[in-house]
């Protein structure tokens, strides 16, 4: 943006310049939000007693919009410096984390819980690149 002489600001069309860690942390976090949807798209949805056909349906469309909303989160960040996003997305790598460790306490490591380790990984890769380097004075308050 230009400052005019009358103090308005206006758009130059000219691109942003991204810090080489922001471009990583926007990598990183995609790579592991596809990894999570095609781990959501191939899961069992074989209704069981405990789980009806109506539950695996609720839950597919609900683990779908929270992609959907975490790759949002994402955008905002790295493209529009938004702060708060970053310190959210590091709040579900927590929750993601407990869940994980309690799943693989129950059933142990079986491929859809290595996925996820695969994912935990490459977020918290990600975050750590967001607060760290070139990035640093990239995000907004």
């Amino acid at each position: 943006m230009i400052r005019e002489s009358s103090g308005k600001e206006r758009k130059t069309g000219a691109p942003m310049n991204v810090p080489r860690n922001v471009l990583w942390f926007e990598v990183l976090l995609y790579l592991s939000l596809t990894l999570d949807a095609v781990s959501v798209a191939f899961q069992d949805r074989t209704p069981t007693a405990a789980m009806t056909e109506q539950m695996i349906n609720v839950a597919t469309v609900m683990a779908a919009g929270l992609i959907i909303l975490l790759v949002y989160f994402v955008w905002l960040a790295a493209q529009h410096r938004k702060n708060w996003p970053r310190w959210a997305l590091a709040a579900a790598l927590v929750l993601s984390v407990i869940s994980l460790i309690q799943v693989i306490g129950e059933s142990g490591v079986q491929l859809d819980s290595a996925i996820e380790v695969i994912s935990c990984a490459l977020t918290a890769a990600g975050l750590y690149f967001s607060f760290t380097g070139d990035a640093v004075g990239w995000f907004n308050t």
